[in-house]
């Protein structure tokens, strides 16, 4: 299909560029031309399906680099509790009584709300299974993914194998738009060895099924909170001088394909290597907030010239997959707590959800702004509402006072997967039948081993 969106407000994120009465023709996948609309209709007047974006504002897709999208499954299940209880007494217990078709129906559910969101690519992590996943939920969905496969020291060969099948069966699949990765759970949860040894992995994958275009990545948790090292300590009888950032790089597991999400305790010691090695970072001020697990030193970071995105964390720690809550959160508790009105403005905060998210991914050459050549991701906003009258700053609206219900149209890889608010490849009211009916089953068989 050939689209031509005209008259609309242009948010290119290359360079900060905004086009008023723009327009982008899209052939195929692919973007072919960006520029002002009365321009663009001359030249592709004809054979072009047209959407009007007449006081709308067109961005990105914005990229959620940090997800564990089947546990929307689990929104609201364990609240209001501190990591390390919430993770062992109340989410792995219900953890081991989900099925292939439970983790399928909960990336479901999380792939319609990112979509209507705004949301075109999502970074995830969780249990593979080669019957049903959370890949196949993506792309019935139509939406852009990272799939990753969470890896553990206590089931090594059971993790081997699924990363195996993952890759062989969906990298680079779906079009293009599933790629996936090679996941350590955290530092304290994989032993140095095995750190060690999925790194190998991840290399002996991509030289199978990966490429310079679109490699393998890795995704892990670190630094989460205060007590990690502790626990790496206690956990494998370590005794660490320096940060977890120099534990890992003792390893030789970092690089510029590694994304490490959270990194709220960290050193100056830790940032200079991150630096050195380019090591990307997803933000998730929500869920860290949440589980008061800190505050990551972003804006440290950003000084450092350390490639820092936006993630919300699973719908179970959040509660939602809104990336519209997560950018003014992020703009503005980074003012609050440096007491500085100029840290995090909202043009920054709005790369970081598009531009900056995609080179955490290594994705950049194909996605992140609108650009000739890109393939064609985008979402078109409404700004006829009133909390977005008047206008002076698309960029400042987007960040300050712009909801997820006000995304009226999406596109991924050329495809309208989303138009006037109505998905255009599932049935919403369907999939959350579906999502109650799996939520009892999954509490039943709990509360039956409880007993």
């Amino acid at each position: 299909m050939n689209l031509l969106i005209q008259n609309g407000t242009i948010l290119t994120m290359h360079n900060r560029k905004v086009i008023p009465q723009g327009a982008i023709a899209i052939e195929g996948k692919t973007i072919v031309d960006v520029g002002k609309a009365q321009k663009l209709e001359r030249t592709y007047g004809t054979g072009y399906e047209k959407i009007d974006a007449k006081g709308k504002v067109v961005i990105p897709g914005l990229i959620n680099t940090h997800q564990h999208a089947a546990m929307s499954l689990l929104r609201g299940y364990a609240d209001d509790l501190p990591l390390q209880e919430w993770l062992e007494k109340w989410i792995w217990p219900i953890e081991k009584h989900m099925t292939a078709h439970d983790i399928y129906v909960g990336a479901l559910l999380t792939a319609i709300e990112s979509v209507m969101g705004g949301t075109t690519t999502v970074n995830t992590m969780y249990h593979y299974t080669p019957e049903e996943n959370e890949a196949k939920a993506f792309a019935d969905a139509g939406l852009r993914g990272i799939i990753g496969h969470v890896c553990f020291s206590w089931r090594k060969n059971e993790d081997k194998k699924a990363l195996k099948d993952l890759a062989k069966s969906w990298h680079n699949k779906a079009d293009g738009l599933i790629r996936v990765s090679v996941d350590p759970h955290a530092p304290y949860s994989v032993d140095p060895e095995h750190m060690k040894e999925l790194k190998v992995i991840r290399e002996e994958l991509n030289n199978k099924y990966g490429s310079e275009e679109a490699p393998i990545i890795s995704h892990i948790h670190v630094a989460e909170t205060d007590d990690e090292l502790e626990k790496i300590r206690k956990t494998f009888n370590i005794q660490l001088k320096d940060g977890v950032m120099a534990y890992l790089d003792s390893l030789g597991v970092l690089d510029e394909r590694l994304i490490a999400a959270h990194c709220v305790a960290l050193t100056d010691k830790d940032m200079e290597i991150m630096k050195k090695k380019n090591v990307k970072v997803s933000h998730n001020p929500i869920s860290n907030l949440k589980l008061a697990s800190g505050i990551s030193p972003v804006p440290k970071m950003l000084r450092e010239g350390i490639t820092v995105s936006l993630g919300t964390d699973s719908p179970c720690s959040n509660n939602t997959a809104d990336m519209f809550e997560i950018m003014k959160t992020t703009a503005i508790l980074h003012k609050g707590v440096n007491k500085n009105p100029t840290v995090m403005p909202a043009e920054k905060v709005l790369e970081m959800a598009t531009i900056e998210g995609a080179k955490a991914l290594s994705w950049e050459n194909e996605i992140g702004s609108i650009e000739v050549g890109k393939k064609a991701d985008l979402s078109i906003i409404s700004l006829k509402k009133p909390h977005l009258c008047p206008v002076y700053t698309e960029a400042s609206h987007l960040v300050y006072a712009a909801k997820a219900s006000d995304v009226e149209t999406v596109i991924i890889n050329g495809r309208v997967v989303m138009e006037n608010r109505k998905l255009t490849m599932l049935n919403t009211e369907k999939v959350m039948d579906v999502v109650e009916k799996t939520k009892n089953n999954l509490l039943s068989k709990l509360n039956a081993n409880v007993k």
